[in-house]
């Protein structure tokens, strides 16, 4: 497995942030290259599925992901969410955390994203040759996604 972690401050409420995180179909605009589909009735919460496509045409890759694990932030405490990836490719997991980062008894302002993989590829040997440079690039691309992520509020992007 590959581990890597990225972190974004952002510019509005924990409880906004946090539904534009989950909002699965929104990583499209974050995400060079990838399209999301909803797999399941539910777009949110525990049992939701959804699939990120990421690549152009034959050289696009599936990352099937179940959330198992649902929290929204709440006072004083963050929001969390796991997914589980299941793809025959994309094989690991993701957490996601927002905190809120605003002071006690002021009204919420800042928030920050947390967010980890641990990522593997099949055949798993390749993860274990190429475990190095899958968590830089995870990490790089992670990073990029999360600053549009932020910068879409700066600018009041919907």
């Amino acid at each position: 497995m590959s581990r890597f972690t990225a972190q974004v401050e952002v510019q509005a409420p924990a409880d906004v942030v946090w539904e534009r995180v989950t909002d699965w179909r929104a990583h499209e605009r974050w995400i060079p290259l990838t399209r999301v589909t909803i797999l399941t009735a539910q777009h949110t919460g525990i049992g939701a599925r959804f699939v990120a496509r990421t690549g152009i045409g034959p050289l696009a890759v599936d990352d099937v992901m179940e959330v198992t694990s649902w929290a929204p932030p709440s006072e004083g405490l963050p929001g969390r969410c796991e997914v589980v990836k299941q793809g025959r490719v994309v094989h690991g997991g993701a957490q996601i955390e927002v905190w809120n980062l605003g002071a006690a008894g002021s009204p919420p302002s800042r928030s920050l994203v947390h967010w980890s993989e641990d990522l593997a590829v099949a055949p798993e040997r390749l993860t274990r040759l190429a475990g190095p440079l899958i968590a830089a690039a995870g990490r790089a691309g992670l990073v990029r996604a999360l600053r549009i992520m932020a910068r879409e509020f700066e600018s009041g992007e919907p």
